[in-house]
Formats: C-alpha cells, sequence, structure tokens
C-alpha cells in the first residue's frame, strides 16, 4: 500500500533497482492511497508509478476520494478497481487486465 508523499518517492526511488536486482516478473500496487493526502490517487501519480515498473495498481474504498480519478480510471487498463463495486462503476476489474 503506497500512501502519500513518502511511499511514492519510495517507489519512485528504489523499485526499478529492486526488480533488476531480484529478477521480479510483475508489480502490483495498491495505490489508493497514494496522493499526498494520504487518500485516493491521480492521473499524474498513476503515469509515475507505471513508468517504475508497476505493471498494475489496485485501488479499494479510497479509489474515488480524489474526483479525477473517475474520469481516467476507464483510460488505463492497469489501473484496477474494486471488484466488488456495485456494475456499473467506472474502471476495469481485474479479469479485464490485459
Amino acid at each position: 500500500d503506497v500512501v502519500g508523499i513518502s511511499g511514492c518517492s519510495k517507489v519512485m526511488n528504489n523499485l526499478l533497482n529492486q526488480i533488476q536486482i531480484h529478477k521480479i516478473d510483475f508489480v502490483v500496487v495498491n495505490g489508493e492511497n497514494a496522493d499526498q493526502t494520504g487518500v485516493g490517487l491521480k492521473k499524474k501519480i498513476c503515469e509515475d508509478l507505471f513508468k517504475c515498473g508497476e505493471n498494475v495498481i489496485t485501488t479499494g474504498n479510497h479509489v474515488w476520494d480524489q474526483k479525477e480519478t473517475v474520469k481516467f480510471i476507464d483510460e488505463d487498463d492497469r489501473l484496477l478497481r474494486p471488484d466488488n463495486l456495485i456494475k456499473g462503476q467506472p474502471g476495469k476489474r481485474y479479469d479485464n487486465y490485459k
């Protein structure tokens, strides 16, 4: 669970190196608390995390705490919404990951 600025900074500064050292094939990060406020996430954060080697970002009950998420969660199959949301909610579930 990546939380706030400190969590994002740690991942962004270290993950690519850890992937190489440990020969990691697939990285899953829970990013629902990655925003600087500690709840929700924004498009820029997702883009930065994907550049660092994450394959998918999962979310949870804080996925909508940053309202802009509703606008971009449908744009990228690597940003996954909780599976137990009411049908018709924006975003892709894990079984839609390509």
